[in-house]
């Protein structure tokens, strides 16, 4: 079936209906990606430990943010 026939089909649901797939189309694109989050998570430990050792300087929120 063609996306063109998919959207046809869909098009011919009660609201509900297409809100339901809407919604379950957009929870299946906003998975987190779990490699990615070992990734960044690896990464915020070694900074961690870095700056824990006095390797790695922190920047005050201020100056980052500025005041609001």
């Amino acid at each position: 079936m063609s996306t063109a026939e998919v959207l046809d089909q869909a098009l011919k649901l009660t609201p509900y209906e297409r809100f339901t797939i809407v919604d379950s189309l957009i929870q299946s694109l906003d998975r987190p990606d779990e490699n990615l989050n070992k990734i960044w998570l690896d990464e915020a430990e070694r900074r961690l430990i870095a700056y824990r050792e006095g390797r790695l300087k922190g920047i005050p929120a201020e100056e980052i943010f500025g005041d609001e």
